[in-house]
């Protein structure tokens, strides 16, 4: 046992030799101990992986950021953007000087810092620690009165609990020209950073207001003269003969009144409290025989297809390949009225 431990004390004194020489060596001439391997590594690699701090929370994704930065509707901490790249251009390089106007502090982390900040969701390279947006009162959202404008058109969205449906929902309404949404407060999920790049950022630009009395709301704007078109599945002949309701296809459906569409839940469609309060069921008609299961579409798809079947009635909205040309000087010989174009949100044409 003496030997053994002799033997292991005099290895350690070897080893320790061995280890300590190099360094000890670099320093006497002056040299940076572990010598080019260490050199290589940045303060970045030695420093802790940054937390959003309380009360905050990690925007991510290119459109999200740069769109919250330009609406100014969010309390911005600190940007993150990937470093490694070799230079920032275009959209990165309009991000950094609007957060460098702004005084806001720019770290560089490498990108495996990022994937692990957002979860390795698709962060694009660029991060924001922001402050959380949420819905505002509907009582905030002012009141319009359909004599204003008899094409007024408000989303509303009962029970989405999937950030990724509520944020593709937010982007084909912003898009077609919703001109509100309204979310139930209970059951739905917040607007979070999932669905902000869901929407590719058009939750930033948008105004989303929410009600804890829904029923109630939809009352209220029926009395003053608002349609209430809710929706439902596929109509089977059990569904046709127990509704009250008036069921028509969303392709016969005319938009000759301010109208509220209501959307439910991603399961089990709208309540049946709120689809009493509804006045008339649009549906989607299916092009063939489905089997059971398949009756139905997911609500963002049937969002798009919905809300494209009532705003193009809108006037002035592109149809048949026939959109409003934008103003052009008729002396510039690049302008045709052979080529459209459509006008889209800064940073909305990209997901």
């Amino acid at each position: 046992m003496a030997l053994l431990s002799a033997v292991g004390g005099a290895t350690w004194h070897c080893c320790s030799r061995l280890l300590t020489r190099p360094f000890s060596q670099a320093a006497g001439r002056g040299e940076r101990p572990g010598g080019e391997e260490l050199s290589r590594l940045l303060l970045d690699d030695l420093a802790p992986t940054p937390r959003p701090a309380v009360g905050l929370e990690l925007l991510f994704g290119l459109s999200p950021c740069l769109l919250a930065l330009r609406a100014a509707r969010r309390r911005v901490a600190r940007l993150l953007l990937q470093a490694g790249r070799s230079g920032l251009q275009g959209e990165r390089a309009e991000l950094l000087r609007a957060a460098e106007a702004r005084d806001i502090p720019v770290l560089r982390p490498r990108r495996r810092k990022l994937d692990v900040l957002c979860r390795y969701q698709v962060h694009q390279g660029v991060c924001m620690e922001v402050s959380p947006l949420r819905p505002r009162p509907w009582a905030e959202a002012g009141e319009a009165r359909p004599g204003d404008d008899p094409q007024q058109l408000w989303l509303v969205l009962e029970g989405l609990q999937d950030p990724r449906n509520l944020g593709a929902v937010l982007r084909s309404a912003h898009f077609l020209g919703v001109d509100k949404v309204i979310t139930s407060r209970r059951n739905s999920c917040p607007l979070s950073p999932v669905v902000s790049k869901a929407s590719a950022g058009a939750m930033e630009v948008m105004d989303v207001f929410s009600t804890d009395d829904l029923v109630g709301f939809l009352q209220a704007k029926a009395r003053q003269g608002w349609l209430v078109a809710g929706t439902v599945g596929c109509p089977g002949p059990e569904i046709s003969l127990s509704s009250e309701i008036p069921i028509t296809s969303c392709l016969e459906f005319l938009w000759d009144q301010p109208t509220l569409l209501v959307l439910g839940n991603e399961g089990s469609g709208l309540s049946p409290e709120v689809q009493a309060s509804c006045q008339l069921l649009l549906s989607i008609r299916p092009g063939r025989q489905l089997p059971p299961g398949l009756e139905s579409l997911n609500v963002s798809v049937a969002a798009g297809i919905l809300l494209h079947s009532i705003c193009s009635q809108r006037k002035g909205f592109p149809v048949d390949g026939k959109r409003e040309q934008p103003l052009q000087d008729p002396q510039d010989p690049s302008a045709s009225s052979e080529v459209p174009r459509v006008a889209q949100h800064p940073g909305l044409s990209s997901g």
